[in-house]
This record gives structure tokens, C-alpha cells and sequence, in this order.
């Protein structure tokens, strides 16, 4: 990963990234401390009172999909 998108996200943070990428209805619950720290991290942003990926939030997302993949197997 370049330095730019490489963040060392904690489990329940890559939880609610992956959570944000679906509509707002269809979201399951995730923690509010973690969708915080997105925020910080400039990850996410806040709008109309809920939680959207942001479009760095999607690169590292993607980016950071293929070492989810190491931590399943």
C-alpha cells in the first residue's frame, strides 16, 4: 500500500467502512466508536445524521481489501 491509504484500522473500523458502502436503509448496526475514529481519520463523513464513506474512505477500502482477505484465511 502507498503511505498514503496505509492505516492500521482495527477490526470493528474495517466493520463500519465496510458497512458504509451500503445504502443507508439496508445498514446493520455498527459501533459508534469506530465510525468516530473514521470520521477523525477523515474516512467517513457525517451527513444528514448518518455516516458515508468519503472518497479516500473508498480507496482505502479497496485498497485494504486484499489484507482482509489474509486476516479470514
Amino acid at each position: 500500500m502507498t503511505a498514503e491509504l496505509d492505516y492500521d484500522l482495527t477490526p470493528d473500523q474495517w466493520e463500519a467502512l465496510k458497512t458504509m458502502r451500503r445504502p443507508v436503509s439496508e445498514r446493520r448496526t455498527v459501533r459508534a466508536s469506530a465510525v468516530q475514529q473514521l470520521l477523525a481519520l477523515r474516512l467517513a463523513d457525517d451527513i444528514d445524521g448518518a455516516p458515508v464513506l468519503t472518497p479516500l474512505g473508498r480507496k482505502v477500502l479497496i485498497r485494504g481489501s486484499s489484507s482482509l482477505l489474509d486476516l479470514v484465511a
